[in-house]
């Protein structure tokens, strides 16, 4: 998978540097900003909706748009298209194959985590505090085997039965924590997400003070194999940094490194350009740990400042506006879904 395009710019402001030579990200959202439409062929238009609540005090900032999917983008969308292959077959009817193969048993964990009721792990959490029953009787295991959710309900309430895997781009402003609550009252990523949004959950998490690109969906299953190290799925990033790094340096992080116990795996790194006293230096990787590039530009003695997600998978942030969202289009997120390895 060919490494995200470098930018030519990236010094002040929380914008993610791009420029001249940057990829635009899918047509369709190079409108003004908040109001979700298209300028240009292939444009998807969508509609604005107000943030859920004031992201902090001061003048007002433009509200957050939605776009809703529309026609096909464009070749030089940053998504994956899958070729028909023995192996992966081109399937005209995918929700006839998905609607056949559900009657197959399986875990209530990984069902609800389909309906987007919450992650694998959470939804295990739910069951040994009591919260899901079937035909009103508590359940006590997550290896109960079902065909489909009808009798089940999560804290006395029915479950939906599964709709379409849905995946978004957002672009996390720096300042906002990855998760839907925070006991010590920080502002989170749904304070800042706009209105009209199914419930979504994040795939992996940007730490508070890191920007740039954040998946979210309505499937946890999705979400799940997503993060995981064996499904390969890259991550990029540009770290802005304090202090002085070598090229050979960065190119050692090819073989992995094991900092106070911890083991790090392959990380493609590579020297973009100084800027006065920091230097910008672009990474991917595939395993995603906590603060992984943080700490691992830390053991190479330098200070991260500013650090971006410019892509995950094929998802590319481009030129997506600060706190805005877009959705990829069914198609697209098919044909995907169909180049992942099984977790």
């Amino acid at each position: 998978m060919p490494p995200p395009k470098k930018n030519t710019s990236g010094t002040g402001g929380r914008r993610p540097p791009g420029g001249p030579g940057r990829g635009a990200r899918p047509a369709g959202q190079g409108g003004k900003a908040g109001t979700g439409t298209g300028t240009g062929t292939g444009a998807v238009r969508g509609r604005g909706f107000a943030p859920r609540g004031a992201a902090s005090a001061g003048p007002a900032k433009p509200k957050p748009a939605f776009a809703k999917p529309g026609p096909p983008m464009p070749s030089r969308a940053k998504v994956a298209r899958a070729t028909p292959t023995a192996e992966h077959p081109a399937n005209p009817h995918p929700a006839r194959a998905a609607a056949k193969g559900s009657k197959e048993p399986q875990r209530i964990a990984k069902l609800l985590a389909r309906a987007g009721v919450a992650s694998r792990r959470e939804i295990e959490r739910m069951i040994d505090y009591g919260r899901i029953a079937l035909h009103g009787e508590v359940l006590t295991t997550p290896a109960t085997l079902l065909t489909s959710l009808q009798g089940v309900t999560v804290d006395g309430k029915p479950v939906d039965a599964p709709e379409p895997t849905r995946l978004f781009l957002f672009h996390k402003p720096a300042g906002f924590i990855t998760a839907e609550r925070d006991p010590k009252g920080r502002p989170t990523i749904y304070d800042r997400l706009p209105d009209g949004l199914p419930r979504v959950m994040p795939i992996g998490r940007l730490d508070m003070n890191t920007e740039g690109l954040l998946l979210l969906t309505t499937d946890g299953e999705f979400k799940r194999q997503m993060e995981l190290p064996s499904t390969g799925v890259e991550r990029s990033y540009r770290a802005r940094a304090h202090g002085t790094v070598s090229q050979a340096q960065l190119e050692d992080l090819a073989m992995g490194v094991e900092i106070e116990g911890i083991r790090y795996g392959r990380i493609d790194a590579n020297l973009e350009r100084r800027t006065g006293t920091n230097q910008w230096i672009e990474m991917t990787l595939t395993e995603g740990k906590n603060r992984e590039v943080r700490r691992v530009l830390e053991y190479l003695g330098v200070e991260v400042n500013r650090l971006i997600r410019t892509r995950y998978g094929v998802f590319e942030l481009t030129d997506l506006p600060i706190g805005q969202v877009y959705e990829v289009p069914q198609h697209d997120l098919v044909a995907f879904r169909k180049t992942l390895k099984k977790a």
